[in-house]
């Protein structure tokens, strides 16, 4: 009898520990330097706990741990409309922290999905309003709009919004084209201003250069010479070299005055064929060797006189024009030699009449 009660009293003392060590070990709470503890008791907020050791009353007391520490929330990708009507699709990323534990256990129910949903919204309508050009460079200005305004949002939560940057920006592969060829179109267009101002002060320094040069012919001929020497020195088979106007133009006069000579000599000697055909067909076979041998010393006569005036001009010397004495001859031998188209040749000429006895 007395060995079973002890043995009872036994069971009970040690169900006793055992409840106790339970509740203990319930009670005794560890927070770490950057956790703080919002404690309820019987449902009404207590003071703050935290960092270390905190002890609670059993079934009365119940602690939330908060986590001071900054948290990287990760905004998922958001479809925008910018202000220019170009569709977008664009990420971000944002940092914050709690700064009071109390406000975020108490004013909002879940703090960091309210965070999120309140990032989300923001993103979209800041970005909206900005163009895509502004979206693309000057993304600063707003992340921190961005910052500003999520951050009134959430601090009556007893939240700090740090930072909020744009991770990536995605547009149609159109567009992505259309950029590229502005952005070659503007790089040509400063290579030309830069290449239209570099002419216009090579045009000024080869105007000083010429007024130099304008003073002393010589140094034209040196900078010609100079030339020379630089294209011979590479490898080329051919050179251009340019040589004046007034240095030619002497030979070219020469060529033009013998030309007009040969070409008048020819008029002459077509006139003279012409003319001996016209007399064969009047039917006076007896002058067309001397009008035909007329022509003939004609053309050479005028032959040798374009010839020699071309020499003449040539050496730079004036040449005489016998030019117009040989044609002279040329017609009076013409005209000493050639008859009447109706004279009548002298076979023809009756005789007189002989007497009548």
């Amino acid at each position: 009898m007395g060995v079973a009660v002890i043995a009872a009293i036994i069971i009970v003392v040690v169900v006793l520990l055992v409840l106790a060590l339970a509740a203990a070990a319930s009670s005794v709470r560890v927070l770490r330097e950057y956790e703080r503890g919002v404690t309820f008791r019987l449902g009404r907020l207590m003071q703050l706990r935290g960092p270390g050791l905190v002890v609670l009353i059993p079934s009365i007391d119940r602690l939330v741990r908060v986590s001071l520490r900054t948290v990287t929330l990760r905004v998922p990708p958001q479809e925008i409309i910018t202000r220019d009507n170009v569709p977008a699709r664009v990420t971000a990323v944002a940092y914050y922290r709690v700064i009071d534990p109390r406000k975020a256990i108490i004013e909002v129910e879940d703090f960091e999905a309210a965070t999120l949903q309140i990032a989300q919204t923001t993103l979209r309508s800041v970005l909206g309003e900005a163009e895509l050009d502004s979206l693309l460079s000057d993304r600063e200005h707003l992340n921190e709009s961005l910052q500003q305004l999520i951050d009134m949002q959430t601090e009556p939560w007893g939240i700090k919004v740090t930072m909020v940057e744009i991770r990536d920006v995605e547009i149609p592969e159109r567009m992505q084209h259309a950029i590229a060829r502005q952005a070659e179109a503007e790089r040509e267009r400063r290579a030309k201003i830069i290449n239209a101002e570099g002419e216009f002060q090579a045009s000024a320094r080869l105007r000083d250069a010429a007024e130099v040069m304008g003073d002393n012919s010589v140094t034209l001929q040196l900078r010609y010479l100079q030339t020379l020497r630089e294209i011979g020195g590479s490898q080329n088979s051919t050179i251009v070299f340019p040589i004046p106007i007034d240095v030619v133009r002497p030979m070219m006069d020469a060529l033009s005055g013998a030309s007009s000579s040969r070409s008048d000599a020819e008029r002459l000697a077509e006139k003279a064929r012409s003319e001996a055909e016209r007399i064969e067909s009047g039917g006076h076979p007896e002058l067309e060797a001397g009008e035909l041998e007329a022509g003939e010393r004609a053309v050479q006569q005028d032959g040798a006189d374009g010839g020699a005036q071309g020499g003449h001009e040539l050496n730079g010397t004036a040449a005489p024009s016998n030019a117009a004495p040989s044609n002279a001859a040329a017609s009076k031998a013409a005209a000493s030699n050639a008859t009447p188209s109706d004279a009548t040749p002298p076979s023809a000429v009756p005789a007189d009449p002989e007497p009548i006895d």
